[in-house]
This record gives structure tokens, sequence and C-alpha cells, in this order.
């Protein structure tokens, strides 16, 4: 997705998140059986189906052969993301904010795990993934310069190879954001080397993060059968008690 569909999504993601929370000053225990109430409801189930479309292109050779030379792999996925945060808002409108059955609150619940897991997966993954390839690309440099500057220390007069004095008091000092320059070439030797440390320490953190955002989106899959199966028994709850507007 691109910036503009990023920033888009995550504002609606961010609505999503505060919209179940109107219960706390509003509540309407007629709307969801209303008219417009239904169509909410309505356009909010079909909208939660239409992410259904994205993993069956993908992982069903024959429609993704089909499928993908019209339509790329790349917009499936922005329909599943906008889809996927598009129907749970119509479906919290849809509640009118009237939370007193088990199987609403419930599907309440398990929509916005849906939702959140989704976003963590997707979007948390991709920042990651592109902050690691990033760091991997400045660690290549940095060992480069640290190479170079670990010979000319090497060629250095021997009372320039010895590190400098009070080297814990200037790494202190520069904790608190008081960076004094060592000079020389083993100062400069010891500052790449600790750049070169930290990088590989953000790194192996990243790939760590990035291993347990993979998990989300197993959990993400679970939880969407989930919801799928308590959507069903919504619909059919609403079918077998009928509709207020129709009665």
């Amino acid at each position: 997705m691109k910036e503009r569909d990023r920033i888009i999504a995550a504002s609606i993601f961010g609505v999503l998140l505060f919209a179940w929370l109107g219960f706390l000053v509003h509540t309407s225990p007629r709307f969801a059986g209303s008219g417009v109430g239904a169509f909410f409801g309505i356009a909010g189930a079909v909208l939660m189906l239409v992410p259904l479309a994205y993993p069956i292109v993908k992982r069903i050779r024959f429609v993704n052969a089909r499928i993908t030379p019209h339509v790329s792999l790349q917009s499936w996925m922005t329909v599943h993301v906008y889809a996927g945060i598009l129907g749970p808002l119509l479906g919290i409108i849809h509640t009118g904010h009237k939370f007193d059955s088990w199987l609403g609150i419930t599907l309440t619940a398990v929509m916005l795990l849906v939702v959140v897991s989704g976003f963590i997966g997707r979007y948390l993954l991709t920042y990651v993934s592109q902050d690691i390839k990033d760091k991997l690309l400045l660690l290549q440099t940095a060992r480069g310069d640290l190479d170079s500057a670990w010979g000319a220390l090497q060629n250095a007069p021997p009372e320039l190879r010895t590190l400098p004095k009070m080297r814990l008091l200037v790494a202190g000092l520069a904790s608190l954001g008081l960076d004094l320059q060592i000079g020389g070439p083993a100062g400069e030797v010891t500052k790449l080397a600790e750049s070169v440390a930290d990088l590989e320490f953000a790194i192996r953190t990243h790939e760590l993060f990035k291993r347990w955002c993979s998990r989300w989106l197993n959990l993400h899959l679970v939880l969407s059968v989930i919801l799928y199966v308590l959507l069903a028994l919504h619909v059919w709850a609403g079918i077998h008690l009928g509709l207020r507007w129709l009665s």
C-alpha cells in the first residue's frame, strides 16, 4: 500500500478503536432492529466477507492464475485492508452502542481483535522488515568504516594506538547528550565499534519482534475463523427473531 493509503487506513483504524466506547455517552436500544440499523448491519456483514477474497486469490493457484493478470495481489490486499476496517466500523454503528447479549458482546470483541491483529501483522511487520533492511545497509557501511579505521590505527604511531583516558567518563557524558569528540585513530575505532555493536543489537531485536509479528498473523487467521462463525450465528439469530421494522 502507498503511504497515502496507509495514513487513510490508520485513521479509520483509530476511529474504529474508539467508536465502540460510544456506549459510555450514547445507547440506542432499538437502532439495530430499525431499517437504518439493519442497513448498516447488512453492509457491515457484506464488507466483512470481502476480505475472504484475498486469501482465496493468494492461496488457490487456479484462481490466482485467472485473477492476478487482471487485478494484482497488492490491489486485493488493499481491498482486504479497507473492507476489513470499514466492515467492523459499520458493525459498531449497527449495534447502536447496545451491548446486552453474550453473542453481540463476543462478536464485537472478536471483531475488534481481528482488526487489531491484522493491523499489527500488516503494518508493524512491514515497518519492521523495512527498518531491518535499512539497518543492514547502515551496518554494512559501518563495518567498512570500521575496517578502514582499524587499518589507520595499525599504521598510526605507537603513542596513538592506545585508548583515550577516562573512557568511562566520556561514555557517561555521551549518554547524557554531551558528545565529546575523542581524537586519534583509537578513539575513531572505539566509536565505530560501538556503532556496529548498537546496529547489531537493534537488528537482532527487530528480528525477534518480526518473529512475534508473524505469530500475530497466525492469531489473525484463527480470530477470523471465530469471527465468521459468530457472524453467521448473529445473522441466524436476527432472522430467527425477526427484524422489528418488518413486523
